[in-house]
């Protein structure tokens, strides 16, 4: 409901305040303050971690953070290049928008800030957002670095934080966003090894239908080679008992003995093996019922001649 949001904002509005006015002032390591114009979005600044390849070097970034926070986590972007983090991209730390199941509400943007710092010298692992430069090109950008200003805060990154001092001890000092620090974990991509597997399952089921599909074409090749095999051993009788030629004009007693010898050799038709074997595809069906119309007529037409002539010998005779 709308009451249940405004509640919520005003939660959020409240904690944002407290939080801008424990950031106010930039200390050696870090700094992050809202936009005049929007207090959900940030900017912040951090130094390099020392003893790494980030060492000197200071880096400006975005944080985003949601209507639902402190219940929801913020999205964290890098503006300036490191050789860590890709600039413009949301990067992805179990403290980041990447991954609400891990945020705990008791995470601040003085946490991010020193989860950002302590995360710089690990290894991306393939996150979403995250860089495996080389030490001398991250070197090379922690001195560049320097040189960055921001068109949105107007924040140098040359005086965007304090000085250190040879009193000044190297790493943040904050015990209790230090220890809440150390619960951040770094997550890697999920999407990435799920896609990889896909990707794999596609391969191994593109084999598996080349494969069918090669079977598939050996086994239409025999089915097509036997066909023909069949088709011209069904020839071969038809050829053969073709019976000798009929005189033009044959007498009564020839043509009943002619009627008696070719008789026998008409059923060869039905005998034939392309008759026998069942039909393998629509091509073998015609050809069965062909040759059963075949013999269905030349059936007829025997009936009808033995009719005939002995119809014409009762005629004859009489």
């Amino acid at each position: 409901s709308d009451s249940t949001y405004d509640l919520r904002n005003h939660v959020s509005v409240k904690r944002l305040m407290k939080e801008a006015a424990e950031l106010r002032d930039p200390t050696e390591h870090y700094h992050a303050q809202p936009l005049e114009d929007n207090l959900f979005e940030w900017h912040f600044s951090v130094r390099g971690p020392p003893d790494s390849d980030f060492d000197g070097g200071v880096y400006h970034g975005r944080i985003v953070l949601p209507p639902e926070y402190p219940m929801k986590p913020p999205s964290i972007i890098l503006l300036t290049p490191n050789g860590r983090f890709e600039v413009g991209k949301k990067i992805c730390l179990s403290i980041s928008g990447h991954h609400p199941e891990t945020w705990q509400p008791s995470w601040s943007i003085r946490t991010a800030l020193i989860a950002i710092i302590g995360f710089m010298p690990t290894k991306g692992e393939g996150a979403i957002g995250s860089l495996d430069y080389t030490p001398e090109e991250r070197r090379a950008l922690a001195k560049k670095s320097l040189d960055f200003c921001c068109d949105a805060c107007g924040s140098c990154m040359r005086s965007a934080l304090l000085a250190l001092s040879p009193d000044s001890d190297p790493r943040p000092v904050d015990p209790q966003a230090h220890r809440l620090a150390q619960q951040i974990n770094f997550k890697a991509d999920s999407s990435s090894s799920a896609a990889d597997s896909g990707s794999s399952a596609a391969a191994a089921a593109a084999t598996s239908s080349n494969s069918e599909s090669s079977a598939t074409a050996e086994r239409d090749t025999e089915d097509t080679a036997s066909a023909e095999q069949t088709e011209s051993s069904s020839v071969a009788p038809q050829t053969s008992s073709e019976g000798p030629s009929v005189p033009a004009a044959p007498s009564p007693r020839q043509r009943r003995s002619q009627n008696q010898i070719q008789s026998p050799r008409y059923p060869v038709f039905t005998a034939s093996p392309a008759a026998q074997l069942p039909p393998q595809d629509a091509g073998h069906t015609g050809l069965a019922v062909l040759i059963v119309l075949l013999t269905l007529a030349l059936a007829a037409l025997i009936f009808r001649r033995i009719y005939l002539a002995h119809e014409y010998k009762f005629d004859y005779e009489l």
